[in-house]
C-alpha cells in the first residue's frame, strides 16, 4: 500500500491549502474573471509568445538568478530548504517501548507492504523471545502472494472471457497483472492461509530482492495463458457446451497453466515451507542463550503473530477527499487469493486517522500505513515535509493542487507502505511529526528511520491500519456494516504500492 499548507512562512512550498473545498470554490470564481484575448487565435505557440515572456524575464532578477543556478544543479538538491531540514529533527516524545532490528531492506523489489507487515508482526515476537535481531520471511509471503495473483488473474480472464480485448477492464487487468505490491486485506489473506516463518527458514534469493526479471517472465506467460483460456472458452461456447462444463474445463486447463508459474517460481525463489508442515527454528536471544521452537507456519502465526491484536481484526482507515466520509469502500477486481477477504476501506477525515495513530503509539503498537512517498521527500536525510523544496520561491509559482485533485488527475496515489513507531506531540497534544520505520536499509534516512511532518501526513498519507478495539466505534460500525461502495478497478485507491529504493532515487519532489 501515498502536499499541503505549511505552518512556516507563506513563501515556503505549499502543495495545497488546508481548506480544499474553499480553494475549489475560489477556482470556480476565477473562471468568471474578465476574459482576455490570446496572442495566437489559432492556439499555436509563436515567437511572439517567447518574445513576450523573455521581456518579462529580463526585468526579473529572481528569474535571472534561477537561470544562473539551476542550469548547473539538480533542482531538488539546489532548492532543498535549510529551514525545513533544521526543523525536522529526529526527536519524538512518544515512541513504542521496544526497538526492533535490523532495519530491513526490500532492495530492488516492490514488497514494501510485506516488509511493513512483517516489521509490525516481529515487534511482539522479538519481545517475547528477547531477540536482538530478527526478521520474518518476507520472501515466504511474497511467494504465496505471487502464485495466488497468477491464479486470480486467470480466474478473472475466465470470468470475463466474453469481453473484447479492447475493453478497459481487460486492458487494466492485463497491465501490471502480477505486481509486487498489495493492500492490507491481501496480506491478511496470506497470513490466515499460509502463516509466517522466520527468515532463516526461507531466506532471500536473487529474484526476491531483484523481482523485475521474474515479473517480466511471469507477465509474458500469464498473458499467453489468458489467450489460451479465451480461445478455449470461445470454442466450448461455439459447441454449445453447458455452462458448468465450460467452467470446469477452463479451470482444469487453468490449473495446468498455473503449474508452469509454480515451476518458474520455485526455480527462481526456492520451494517454500508448506503451511501445515512442521519446521524447527533455533535461535539465540539477546543474552546469548539458545532456544528452539517447533511447529507449522500456521501455528507460528497463530501463537506469535496474532497478539495483542490479530491482523484479521484490523482494518484500513483511508482519507480520500473525493468520496463521502464515514462510508465503506472496495475496489472492483482487486485481490490476491481467489474467494478471500475483500479489500475494504473506511473513508474518514484526516484528524480521525491522526488520532488513531496517536492512540496506537501510546498503547505501544506500531502502525502500518500507506502513503505517496515520492512527494516532497529526501531519502538521504530521511525527511518527508511539504516545505522541503523551495519551488515556489525559485520559479515564482504556486503549487495549488489539493489532495482531492491529485487523486483525480493521477498526480498522487499510495505508492509505499511503512511503519509509524513514534510521534512528537506539542504542549496541546497535537502531532508535530512522526517517526517512520522504512524498509530501504540503514543507509536511507537516519539509520533507516524517517521523519514525517504532520502537514505531510495531511496531504500524502492515505491509509492507516488500526485494530477494531483502538478505532472509533462509529467507524468500526461502518466497517462491520458490509454496505460498501464499489470503486472501479482502475481507481487510485486500488493502487498497490511498489516503490523500491532503486527506482526512488535520493531526492523526490
Amino acid at each position: 500500500m501515498g502536499n499541503i499548507s505549511s505552518s512556516r512562512a507563506p513563501t515556503s512550498t505549499k502543495p495545497g491549502p488546508v481548506d480544499e473545498k474553499a480553494q475549489l470554490r475560489g477556482e470556480v470564481h476565477q473562471v468568471d474573471a474578465p476574459l482576455s484575448r490570446p496572442l495566437s487565435s489559432s492556439g499555436q505557440l509563436t515567437l511572439d509568445h517567447v518574445a513576450s515572456w523573455e521581456g518579462d524575464a529580463a526585468g526579473d532578477p529572481k528569474v535571472q538568478l534561477a537561470r544562473t543556478i539551476l542550469s548547473h544543479a539538480d533542482v531538488r538538491s539546489a532548492l532543498i530548504s535549510r529551514g525545513a531540514k533544521i526543523a525536522d529533527q529526529h526527536v519524538f516524545n512518544h515512541v513504542v517501548d521496544f526497538k526492533t532490528g535490523p532495519i530491513t531492506n526490500q532492495k530492488s523489489s516492490g514488497r514494501c507492504w510485506l516488509f511493513a507487515t512483517t516489521n509490525v508482526l516481529r515487534y511482539n515476537i522479538m519481545k517475547k523471545f528477547k531477540l536482538k535481531d530478527f526478521q520474518l520471511s518476507q520472501s515466504y509471503l511474497f511467494f504465496w502472494d505471487k502464485l495466488n495473483k497468477a491464479n486470480y488473474y486467470l480466474e478473472l480472464m475466465i470470468q470475463h472471457a466474453d469481453l473484447s480485448l479492447d475493453d478497459r477492464l481487460i486492458n487494466h487487468l492485463s497491465g501490471d497483472l502480477i505486481s509486487d505490491g498489495g493492500q492490507w486485506d491481501m496480506v491478511v489473506n496470506l497470513l490466515e492461509t499460509y502463516g509466517i516463518v522466520p527468515q532463516a527458514l526461507y531466506p532471500e534469493s536473487t529474484h526476491s530482492s531483484l523481482s523485475g526479471p521474474l515479473n517480466n517472465l511471469l507477465k509474458t506467460k500469464l498473458r499467453e495463458h489468458a489467450f489460451i483460456l479465451r480461445d478455449l472458452s470461445a470454442s466450448l461456447r461455439k459447441a454449445h457446451t453447458e455452462e458448468d462444463a465450460i467452467i470446469a474445463t477452463l479451470r482444469a486447463k487453468k490449473e495446468e497453466l498455473v503449474k508452469e508459474v509454480y515451476m518458474i517460481m520455485t526455480a527462481t525463489l526456492g520451494v517454500p515451507p508448506k503451511s501445515t508442515e512442521k519446521f524447527v527454528w533455533e535461535y539465540l536471544d539477546s543474552d546469548g542463550k539458545a532456544g528452539r521452537w517447533e511447529g507449522t507456519p500456521q501455528q507460528f502465526y497463530s501463537e506469535f503473530g496474532t497478539k495483542p491484536h490479530s491482523p484479521a481484526e484490523c482494518f484500513s482507515l483511508i482519507n480520500d477527499p473525493r468520496n463521502e466520509y464515514s462510508k465503506l469502500y472496495t475496489v472492483d477486481k482487486l485481490g490476491n487469493i481467489w474467494g478471500g477477504r475483500p479489500i475494504l476501506y473506511v473513508n474518514t477525515e484526516i484528524e480521525n486517522m491522526k488520532n488513531a495513530v496517536i492512540k496506537m503509539i501510546k498503547a505501544g503498537h506500531p502502525v502500518f500505513f500507506g502513503c505517496d512517498v515520492g512527494k516532497f521527500s529526501d531519502t538521504a536525510a530521511g525527511i518527508m515535509d511539504t516545505a522541503l523544496f523551495e519551488y515556489e520561491s525559485a520559479f515564482n509559482i504556486k503549487l495549488g493542487l489539493t489532495k482531492e485533485q491529485r487523486l483525480q488527475l493521477g498526480e498522487s496515489s499510495m505508492t509505499h507502505a511503512m511503519v509509524i513507531s513514534g510521534v512528537h506531540l506539542d504542549s496541546a497534544g497535537r502531532p508535530v511529526r512522526y517517526k517512520v520505520e522504512n524498509s530501504w536499509g540503514e543507509t536511507a534516512g537516519n539509520d533507516g528511520y524517517f521523519v514525517m511532518t504532520d502537514k505531510w501526513f495531511e496531504q500524502f498519507v492515505y491509509q492507516v491500519v488500526v485494530p477494531k478495539s483502538l478505532a472509533p466505534k462509529e467507524l468500526v460500525a461502518v466497517f462491520e456494516s458490509g454496505e460498501k461502495v464499489v470503486l472501479p478497478a482502475w481507481d487510485p485507491m486500488g493502487c498497490v504500492g511498489v516503490m523500491s529504493l532503486l527506482v526512488f532515487g535520493i531526492f523526490q519532489s
